[in-house]
């Protein structure tokens, strides 16, 4: 049996969504459970509000209502589809009004003892086809329902702050999840006009697990003085496509936040150096600069704060010429880039490099360094999801590089529309090392089960507004290349962190026997 297969059926349990006039329940009346309070509601439910504190319910109910006001004044609710809403709405003075939910959702304090508790106390007061969920981020849902008497209708459903606005929802089954109560939640997620995903109960679901290399990988560069904050967020953001860079997100979501959901994945997968945590963030959180909520994190944010600007090389002069020898892999595409900016390009056999009338050489980030070859003068740059949308690109270099010969590289992508950011000699640079990470862990945990391919993609580009999923971009890159980058940063740092896993080599083979 794997971890998503059914175990025990549910009396009475159908495997479609919840009919519009069940009742749904939600314990806890935060920001979270609220807004998954909104989305029942507005999807045609009747509603159950509950919180242990008292008042709170009540409080909630009057603040959603007035949500619901200004989706009305927004145009996108009728005053009817309001006053209906606001019928169907309910706030619980006590657990036992929440008898005739056909689904319970909770979205308490990310405590394992308290939501226990919860649960056994509801298991005894709903009815046996009553479906109970929980909107955890971080504990284990297979540990949540453990002492349950029936644990086969215990599911996560783990929603993305806004409720209301985020698409994406991972449902997930425990360990005695029964196949049919997943079903039945990713339906009524589905019914609900959200866009559903399955998972098994592993650390971090998919969303969290596969995300951790983004941050990681950023904050590594910046502790071997690769490149600062401002920088490495440009260079993702305007190379690799991402809407944020890992340094603005991570003040944005308070670096607190952050550092515990890492701590927590790392700490759950017993400290696998692939998780581990930064030291520097850590550093960050002792200080109390969390980001935006504390006006100050990784960049300031106090009134009349000047934001830091990334590094941009000053402008140069382009060459006349390149010699590209070979194929340049995922950086073809600057071929026909270079030959429309009216610089003459000649082709010659080669293993994929790009040689200036300096000397110099152009290569595609790889796992290795400049200083490695201080007899050829290579420069590389980095790996851009669409070298012709992008609008900065990385460059880095040994110490003993000609400065004349990175002057005709910076006035090379400068000539193709693009600025340039100099960065350290650090191995895989940036967006290179950053995409393999993140391909090699989103096809680990489809190897795993967790999720499918198809859901780890969907997960990553809706849950964190990823440009393209990470196995998508591993296909397109080429997970031979991938695997090669990936084998020479664990040369370099041989912790285990960037060995290539046993789905990524073994794509990597596939691709190979393709090619011959």
């Amino acid at each position: 049996m794997t971890d998503t297969e059914p175990t025990t059926r549910i009396a009475g349990t159908a495997a479609h969504a919840l009919a519009p006039e069940s009742t749904v329940a939600v314990v806890g009346t935060g920001t979270m459970g609220q807004g998954i309070a909104q989305v029942a509601l507005v999807a045609g439910h009747p509603v159950r509000l509950y919180d242990a504190l008292p008042d709170r319910a009540d409080e909630a109910a009057t603040a959603l209502l007035a949500r619901l006001d200004r989706l009305v004044a927004k145009g996108r609710l009728t005053p009817d589809e309001r006053d209906s809403a606001a019928a169907r709405l309910r706030p619980a003075a006590a657990l036992e009004e929440l008898a005739d939910a056909a689904l319970v959702i909770e979205a308490i304090v990310e405590r394992l003892d308290v939501k226990q508790e919860l649960f056994g106390a509801l298991e005894k007061i709903v009815a046996e086809h009553c479906l109970l969920a929980t909107n955890t981020s971080s504990l284990s849902v297979t540990a949540i329902a453990g002492g349950l008497r029936l644990p086969g209708r215990f599911v996560g459903m783990h929603f993305f702050n806004p409720a209301p606005l985020l698409p994406l929802v991972e449902i997930v089954s425990g360990f005695a999840t029964d196949g049919t109560a997943a079903t039945r939640a990713y339906e009524t997620v589905a019914a609900w006009g959200k866009t559903p995903v399955r998972c098994a109960d592993t650390p971090g679901f998919i969303v969290n697990r596969v995300a951790r290399p983004f941050y990681a990988e950023a904050f590594r560069v910046y502790e071997e003085r690769g490149a600062d904050p401002a920088t490495i967020d440009a260079v993702l953001r305007e190379c690799g496509g991402f809407r944020m860079g890992p340094f603005e997100l991570t003040d944005l979501i308070g670096q607190d936040v952050n550092e515990a959901v890492t701590r927590s994945v790392w700490d759950s997968f017993f400290q696998d150096p692939k998780f581990t945590p930064s030291l520097a963030q850590r550093r960050l959180v002792e200080s109390g600069r969390l980001g935006r909520k504390t006006g100050r994190g990784w960049f300031p944010y106090e009134e009349g704060a000047e934001r830091p600007q990334p590094r941009t090389a000053p402008a140069a002069e382009p060459p006349r010429n390149v010699v590209v020898r070979g194929d340049l892999g995922p950086a073809e595409p600057l071929v026909e880039l270079i030959e429309q900016a009216g610089i003459e390009v000649r082709r010659r056999s080669g293993d994929g490099s790009i040689d200036l009338p300096s000397d110099g050489r152009l290569c595609l980030a790889d796992g290795e360094t400049s200083s490695e070859y201080p007899d050829d003068q290579i420069i590389y740059f980095d790996l851009a999801l669409d070298y012709s949308a992008a609008t900065r690109i990385a460059l880095s270099t040994a110490g003993a590089t000609d400065p004349g010969a990175l002057d005709e590289a910076v006035g090379l992508f400068q000539a193709l529309g693009k600025q340039v950011s100099v960065i350290g000699d650090v191995p895989g640079m940036i967006v290179a090392r950053t995409v393999a990470m993140l391909a090699d862990v989103a096809v680990d945990a489809v190897e795993r089960g967790v999720a499918t391919a198809e859901d780890v993609d969907t997960a990553m580009r809706l849950g964190v507004n990823y440009p393209v999923g990470p196995l998508a971009w591993g296909e397109q890159v080429g997970y031979a290349h991938v695997c090669s980058l990936l084998e020479k940063l664990h040369t370099r740092y041989p912790t285990g962190r960037y060995a290539p896993s046993l789905g990524t080599a073994r794509r990597s083979r596939a691709e190979d026997q393709k090619d011959q």
